[in-house]
C-alpha cells in the first residue's frame, strides 16, 4: 500500500463492523458514542488520492532506473537509452522491447518493489485478448466471453433467429419525393429499475465497442440520447442490440503490420439525429505514406453527434472533418513519442465542397458557424499536420458509424469490420 502524504480520518458505526473484526482488533475499547474512529496512513480502495499517490511513487522508483513517462502521452513510458517502452493501464504493463535483457531489466526493477505475474506470450492485456499471427503479420483483438457475461448478467435470452444489424434501419421508401423525420416516441416511460437497466447495458457495451467492436457505436450513440428518459421503445432497441451481440459474440478488430503513418476517413450524416442534428463519423487507422492509404483496423472510431444544427450537408461534413482532425492531434503526438515521425496525416472525405473549403479551392461566405472550423483545418494543414483528399463515398469507411444501415450492408462489411 502506498504511504499517504498526510493521514486521513474516518469513522464507522460499530454496528456496521463484523463481529470477527471487532474481536480480532479489540475495537470495543475504542468506541466513542457508538462510533469507531480510524486513522488512515496508506492508500485504500475508495480513497480519491490513492491512484495519484501510487502513480507518483511508481514514477520515483522507475526514474532511479532510467525510466520516464512521456510528456504528451500519460501512461506511455520509455527508458533514457534502452530500446524499450511500455504502457501502463491501472496495474497492467504492455511492453515492447528489442533484446530480452532490456525486458528483464524492467521486470527486475518492478519486482524490487511489487509482486507481479508474467505473460511472455502477450496474448492478454487490460482484459483484451490479442491473437498474434507472425506469418501473416496481423494481430486480432477480441474479448472472449465478455458478451456471454453481459447476456447472463442482464438475463437476456438468445434470439431464435440471427439478428444481422445492431440497430433497425428506417425502411426504404422507393419513389418518395419528400423525406420525413421520425415520429416522436410516445411509448410509456420506464420505471427507475428499467432506466438503470438500460444505462447499465449501454455502459457495458460502450466499453466493449470502443475496445474491439466499433460496429456497435452508432446504435449506442442513438440509445445513449434516450437513456435518461428511457421508454419501452428504448428497451426494444436495447434488446435488439443484445440480440445482435448474441448473434456475433466474438467479433473483434484485425490489425495488419503497417508503416505506422496516421491516416483517417471522415464522414457526416446530415439531419439523421433527433432535433435536426447530424452525426460525425471517423475511421482513424495506421497505414502507409501513400496518396490513398490502404485500409487497416481502426485505432479509434468516432460516432459523435454534432451539437449544433448544420445548415447544409457541406457544413456537417466540414464539422466532421474538424472533429476527426482534432482527435488525431494527440494521436500524432503519441506516435512521435513512440519513435514514429509523422508526415502530413491524410484525411479522406467524400464531400467535394468540404474538401474545397479546407483546401482553399472554394471561397466561402463568412458564416461564423463554419469559420472557426475552416480556419482551424487550414491552419493545421499549413503547419504540416494534415492533408485532405477526396475519394468516392463507397470507399469511405467512416460512413459505417454515422447511420443505421440495413442488414445486407452490415453483412457486406463483416470481412473488414468484424476482424
Amino acid at each position: 500500500m502506498t504511504p499517504l502524504d498526510r493521514p486521513e480520518y474516518i469513522k464507522i458505526k460499530i454496528t456496521d463492523i463484523p463481529q470477527e473484526f471487532i474481536d480480532e482488533y479489540n475495537l470495543m475499547q475504542h468506541i466513542h458514542n457508538d462510533w469507531v474512529y480510524f486513522e488512515i496512513r496508506r492508500g485504500i480502495y475508495g480513497l480519491p488520492q490513492s491512484g495519484i499517490l501510487a502513480q507518483k511513487l511508481l514514477a520515483e522508483r522507475l526514474a532511479k532506473r532510467g525510466y520516464y513517462q512521456c510528456e504528451c502521452t500519460p501512461g506511455l513510458w520509455r527508458h533514457k537509452w534502452r530500446p524499450i517502452m511500455f504502457t501502463l493501464i491501472v496495474d497492467d504493463f504492455g511492453v515492447e522491447y528489442v533484446g530480452k535483457e532490456h525486458a528483464d531489466h524492467l521486470r527486475d526493477t518492478i519486482k524490487e518493489f511489487y509482486d507481479l505475474t508474467e505473460n511472455w506470450d502477450g496474448d492478454l492485456y487490460a482484459g483484451i485478448n490479442l491473437d498474434w499471427n507472425y506469418t501473416k503479420r496481423t494481430c486480432r483483438l477480441s474479448m472472449e466471453d465478455y458478451i456471454d457475461t453481459v447476456l447472463t448478467k442482464y438475463n437476456h435470452q438468445r434470439p431464435k433467429k440471427p439478428i444481422l444489424s445492431p440497430y433497425k434501419a428506417a425502411p426504404i421508401v422507393y419513389g418518395a419525393k419528400v423525406q420525413y423525420s421520425e415520429d416522436v416516441d410516445n411509448s410509456p416511460p420506464l420505471d427507475e429499475p428499467g432506466v438503470r437497466r438500460v444505462q447499465g447495458i449501454v455502459g457495458a457495451l460502450l466499453y466493449y465497442a470502443r475496445a474491439v467492436d466499433n460496429k456497435l457505436l452508432h446504435a449506442l450513440s442513438e440509445i445513449g440520447t434516450q437513456q435518461a428518459a428511457a421508454t419501452e421503445a428504448t428497451t426494444a432497441r436495447v434488446n435488439h442490440l443484445l440480440d445482435y451481440c448474441s448473434t456475433y459474440p466474438n467479433d473483434g478488430i484485425l490489425y495488419r503490420a503497417s508503416s505506422m503513418i496516421l491516416a483517417a476517413h471522415s464522414d457526416a450524416a446530415y439531419l439523421n439525429v433527433s432535433k435536426a442534428r447530424s452525426r460525425a463519423g471517423a475511421h482513424i487507422m495506421l497505414s502507409e505514406d501513400i496518396p490513398v492509404p490502404a485500409f487497416n483496423g481502426p485505432i479509434l472510431t468516432l460516432a459523435q453527434i454534432i451539437k449544433f444544427v448544420a445548415s447544409s450537408a457541406a457544413e456537417a461534413e466540414l464539422a466532421g472533418l474538424y472533429i476527426c482532425a482534432k482527435e488525431m492531434v494527440p494521436l500524432r503526438n503519441s506516435l512521435v513519442e513512440m519513435g514514429w515521425p509523422q508526415p502530413k496525416s491524410p484525411i479522406q472525405t467524400d464531400n467535394t465542397t468540404a474538401l474545397g473549403v479546407a483546401n482553399k479551392t472554394i471561397i466561402t461566405k463568412k458564416m461564423k458557424s463554419m469559420d472557426m472550423r475552416l480556419w482551424w483545418l487550414r491552419c493545421r494543414e499549413s503547419q504540416g499536420q494534415f492533408r485532405y483528399y477526396w475519394a468516392p463515398g463507397p470507399t469511405n469507411h467512416a460512413d459505417y458509424p454515422t447511420k443505421a444501415h440495413p442488414d445486407i450492408y452490415h453483412e457486406s462489411m463483416r470481412p473488414t469490420h468484424a476482424g
